[in-house]
């Protein structure tokens, strides 16, 4: 009894040390008197977290600042009004305002599903106006990616060298193979660096003299590093075992469990899935559940697998039915043909299913906010300022010659 009294002490003893040791982690960490800026570099629609890496003892909560760029006279107040705010990743949108896409969870600024418009400074610090940390964000656009097929013998882009700086591309490590049991795919995401002497020395960065082509310690006199270079993804064929599951002992399974199976279809998966009914002529988005834009995330039809050498979007123009760069499936002007079940595999697991069903309506009334009638008002006016311009060229010609 003794010693396990003593034990037990020892341990509460070695519990509130690592408590005390918690909450002096911002004692340990100095503010700088000059703020500097951390470079951070990310792909568009991903989810990032930059967390406040130091702060005066007494501040027990944070406000986040926003600024397009330095010395800006607009400036957005990014705050969780004292933890009542809560957002839910699920719900976001793509192209929402920041201030729908941003939660503030102990100290850290967490921005969802982050767009090209959130590239800009982030600071962290008081209501007051007071500054402790401050973030140089990065957001790279996907709409331009460069895509390289290893299985196809490409190659990715070549480093572009001028006299006062030189552009490359950093890549992340290859994703898991995104099936199992059968052949897969592996993403490899690419991002800009701009490597240069003449970066602006309040921004900091990992490597010296190397920073992301967007960010604000570019100096503007050079050429944009972005019209230059492109984000690149590079995917390869994979072949993964599936990992075996754990069959219990004689005796131990229940009998519940072995009569649940007798009603089960041997040749379809058993995992979740969702019933949905689309109309016809319409677009269809499809997102897997709880998949990040980083994750290996696959899609299959049936038994017809969707791989992204043949459905990434940007392959081919035409393409009805593709995969876009954060893993969502599109599928444009939904037909009668595209009935059946689509299955989401992510990080090497099937995880759901998708049971989609075609309906026709009778009538429907077309509004502005349609994307095919916004896609005719535009060929519309293209055509007018095209004839105008045709039409005045050819009196302006006409007028030349008298």
């Amino acid at each position: 009894l003794l010693g396990v009294t003593v034990l037990l002490c020892v341990a509460d003893v070695l519990h509130a040390f690592a408590i005390e040791e918690k909450d002096d982690v911002f004692k340990r960490t100095a503010c700088p008197a000059f703020l500097l800026f951390e470079n951070a570099a990310y792909l568009a629609d991903m989810t990032f977290e930059l967390p406040c890496n130091c702060k005066p003892e007494e501040v027990n909560s944070v406000v986040w600042y926003f600024q397009k760029d330095e010395g800006s006279h607009h400036t957005t107040v990014l705050t969780d009004f004292a933890g009542t705010m809560v957002v839910d990743s699920g719900h976001i949108h793509v192209g929402s305002d920041v201030l729908k896409r941003f939660s503030i969870r102990m100290f850290s600024l967490i921005v969802f599903r982050a767009q090209a418009g959130d590239s800009g400074l982030y600071l962290c610090g008081t209501k007051k106006g007071d500054f402790f940390y401050g973030y140089d964000v990065d957001v790279q656009p996907t709409k331009h990616i460069t895509v390289a097929f290893v299985d196809r013998g490409q190659h990715a882009q070549e480093d572009y060298t001028e006299k006062v700086f030189s552009l490359f591309t950093t890549f992340w490590d290859w994703t898991k193979c995104d099936r199992c049991g059968v052949r897969g795919e592996q993403r490899r995401i690419g991002l800009c660096y701009v490597r240069s002497a003449q970066l602006h020395p309040r921004y900091r960065t990992a490597v010296p003299n190397v920073t992301s082509c967007g960010s604000k310690a570019v100096p503007v006199r050079f050429h944009h590093p972005g019209q230059l270079r492109r984000p690149e993804v590079v995917i390869r064929s994979c072949l993964a075992p599936c990992l075996k599951e754990e069959v219990p002992k004689e005796g131990v399974q229940a009998i519940s469990n072995i009569i649940s199976k007798l009603g089960q279809k041997p040749w379809q998966p058993s995992i979740p899935t969702q019933l949905h009914t689309h109309p016809a002529g319409s677009r269809l988005v499809i997102a897997c559940p709880r998949a990040r834009p980083e994750h290996a995330v696959a899609w299959d039809k049936g038994s017809i697998r969707l791989y992204r050498s043949h459905y990434l979007l940007g392959i081919n123009r035409s393409m009805r039915i593709f995969i876009d760069h954060g893993n969502h499936l599109h599928i444009l002007r939904v037909r009668l043909s595209d009935r059946g079940t689509y299955y989401c595999w992510r990080e090497g697991e099937l995880v759901a299913g998708f049971r989609l069903s075609v309906s026709y309506q009778s009538q429907r009334k077309r509004t502005l906010d349609d994307p095919e009638t916004m896609y005719a008002i535009k060929i519309i006016l293209t055509s007018y300022v095209l004839i105008t311009t045709i039409f005045f060229g050819i009196h302006l010609c006409r007028c030349c010659r008298r």
